[in-house]
């Protein structure tokens, strides 16, 4: 059970003045953003540090990471949804700021960026630890399907209308 977990907001950061009293929660998401071009640029040697950033973002944006973890070209995000947060505004500071974190400390030979948008899946607590052990095993995963396959597949799955030409930004 994550910190906090069905206990009114009020109770939880009683700093906060903007809390909701005796408002409870549990929303889970897995959000899923790839590399501009799905370009296979993050690299093992610093790729582990890249998700605990990823993750301290998600946390300072007032949601609880469960699980940050991805390959070469993509990364997923395991969190629980604060509900005064929209999931735009986690995403937007996740992606922005460690692309900065990227760029400023010249992981890549070029100027990072992530493909814009993201996919977003909500998931009930009882799937809390398949999700767990399916982000976790990205890498053996992606020995047997693409990020492509994957992504798409996720799309299906949740039953969310795409047009193909949409999903990615074509590859240079």
């Amino acid at each position: 059970m994550l910190e906090g977990e069905n206990q009114p907001e009020s109770h939880r950061d009683d700093t906060n003045k903007n809390h909701m009293a005796n408002t409870y929660h549990q929303v889970y998401i897995q959000a899923v953003f790839a590399v501009k071009y799905r370009d296979a640029i993050i690299e093992k040697s610093w790729r582990s540090k890249l998700m605990g950033v990823i993750g301290q973002l998600i946390n300072e944006t007032g949601c609880k990471t469960i699980l940050v973890n991805g390959v070469e070209d993509h990364i997923h995000c395991f969190f629980g949804l604060k509900p005064s947060v929209s999931i735009s505004n986690v995403m937007q500071v996740a992606k922005a700021k460690s692309s900065r974190y990227i760029n400023d400390h010249q992981l890549t030979a070029h100027r990072f960026e992530w493909q814009e948008g993201y996919g977003a899946f909500s998931y009930s607590h009882s799937h809390i630890d398949k999700v767990y052990h399916y982000i976790e095993n990205q890498e053996s995963h992606h020995h047997k399907s693409s990020f492509k396959e994957e992504y798409v597949g996720l799309l299906q799955k949740f039953e969310i209308p795409y047009d193909e030409r949409y999903v990615f930004e074509p590859l240079i």
